[in-house]
């Protein structure tokens, strides 16, 4: 499990949100989801200590963050990355096994066919040479499931993975964060289609500034907290064209 305790972030004296507690469980998929500005891609950050946090801590079954931190796969949005960046898509995925090398060591021979073989799982064997920043998006999210997938990573967490991909990668995705889901990873997206929040997860973090709510996705899906993260326009919107579709 992994723990968040009571979490601060501060951005210039302005808090982001204060002291939020919220656990992600193993062998489940667990969304967060909140309006723009909400501090989802901050609560990764944070957990990743890639801000400064004010006060709080993160572990990962008693243990500390950093001491799990090469077992942890991040995926980025999209517009977060340097997609100029002379890369190519194989060795996108070799990167994820340098954690395991160790210093002064390069990627050999079972590497490049782990790295090979994760390309044939995401089926972009054929762009294996092609540069990082001539993929569509969904092309460019399944190199990076890749790359987690030859990391042998036990965290995943995705920022907002769907984002302008096509529907057969967003698919493909899915299926993979299913497998790891069985093998008891412990998974985390940030994700923006309510419409698919109860289909694609198990656990479900709300988050405004501060915890809505977190659970069980069919509980914790529900107009009360969308109305109370969202608006009420939104929740009614929501939940009546989900009670039409019933």
């Amino acid at each position: 499990m992994l723990n968040v305790k009571n979490l601060t972030v501060a951005y210039d004296d302005t808090p982001v949100f204060s002291d939020v507690a919220v656990n992600f469980n193993a062998g489940k998929i667990t969304g967060i989801i909140g309006p723009n500005g909400a501090g989802k891609s901050t609560l990764i950050k944070a957990i990743l200590n890639l801000v400064k946090v004010r006060q709080g801590s993160v572990d990962y079954d008693g243990q500390s963050i950093k001491s799990v931190q090469k077992r942890i796969a991040y995926v980025e949005q999209r517009k977060d990355l340097d997609l100029t960046f002379p890369i190519d898509v194989l060795d996108l995925v070799l990167t994820g096994t340098y954690g395991k090398l160790g210093l002064f060591k390069s990627p050999g021979k079972a590497e490049k066919q782990a790295s090979l073989d994760a390309l044939e799982q995401v089926s972009l064997s054929k762009f294996k040479k092609r540069q990082i920043g001539n993929l569509s998006g969904g092309q460019l999210q399944r190199v990076f499931v890749a790359r987690a997938i030859v990391q042998q990573a036990k965290i995943i967490i995705l920022d907002e993975p769907f984002v302008g991909i096509d529907l057969q990668s967003e698919t493909a995705i899915m299926q993979i964060l299913k497998q790891w889901r069985d093998e008891n990873k412990t998974i985390i997206v940030i994700h923006h289609d309510l419409n698919k929040v109860t289909k694609y997860f198990d656990d479900l973090v709300i988050l405004n500034h501060g915890i809505v709510d977190f659970g069980p996705a069919q509980e914790v899906y529900n107009p009360k907290n969308i109305e109370s993260a969202f608006s009420a326009d939104l929740s009614s919107v929501l939940f009546q064209e989900k009670e039409g579709v019933q």
